[in-house]
């Protein structure tokens, strides 16, 4: 019999003897070398009494996969600057990273990890509510984008797609955090904003357009997107 117990599975022989092997995430996650830049970031975030809310290192590590050779990323949820790192390292020369972020003692601790990871001149940290934001880029022009990761708000999420969408290049990949909600878009009869909202954003994935989507169950939910070409 095998049961789970926060990060450890827990296998249960008929002989009474237990053994503790790690779960297929913290297996994933122990492949990767110790990384001392982001391992700042998640000691900063103790050192100034924040809840260790960033992105697992897989899903970093899958970040920095897909921005690599981007041009133009854009990130919704800054927090302490943990995922954006793994963006931006990944940019081809001259590339940027856009990253959105509504609270601004988080953003100046981001930017305080940005410059420890010597990536400040190629991130542009924007306060402010994140559709206000977006609706400036759009307002603003500029080269489309080749990376977008949405981690923020949840019930929020339908709107960032639909905000983002015009913003982004043919081709280009959206990804978004959280999207099982800590398994609770499991739970038809569970009609609170958060998963309610977001069993509706995980089914437009696969209904819409422009996008060709996937949701990965992993950690919790990661939905991955490529655009495809804008209709007249």
């Amino acid at each position: 019999m095998i049961q789970v117990v926060g990060w450890v599975t827990l296998i249960l022989y008929s002989a009474g003897r237990v053994d503790m092997c790690m779960d297929r995430t913290s297996y994933a996650d122990s492949l990767l070398p110790n990384d001392p830049v982001l391992s700042h970031v998640l000691r900063t975030l103790d050192e100034h009494g924040l809840p260790q809310m960033s992105v697992r290192p897989m899903l970093g590590q899958l970040l920095t996969v897909l921005s690599r050779g981007c041009q133009r990323a854009l990130e919704i949820g800054t927090y302490a600057g943990y995922s954006g790192i793994c963006i931006a390292r990944g940019l081809a020369p001259g590339g940027r990273l856009v990253s959105l972020e509504q609270r601004e003692r988080h953003a100046e601790l981001a930017a305080d990890n940005f410059r420890a990871a010597r990536l400040a001149e190629i991130v542009d940290i924007r306060i402010g509510d994140a559709l206000e934001q977006l609706e400036m880029l759009v307002i603003e022009g500029g080269e489309p984008f080749d990376l977008v990761f949405i981690d923020a708000d949840k019930p929020r999420y339908g709107l960032y797609l639909e905000t983002v969408l015009p913003l982004c290049r043919e081709g280009a990949w959206i990804v978004c955090d959280n999207v099982l909600a800590r398994d609770r878009v499991l739970d038809p009869d569970n009609q609170n904003p958060t998963p309610a909202a977001m069993r509706h954003f995980n089914q437009s994935l696969f209904h819409h357009p422009r996008l060709t989507s996937a949701l990965l169950p992993i950690y919790d939910g990661i939905a991955l997107m490529r655009v495809g070409h804008a209709s007249d």
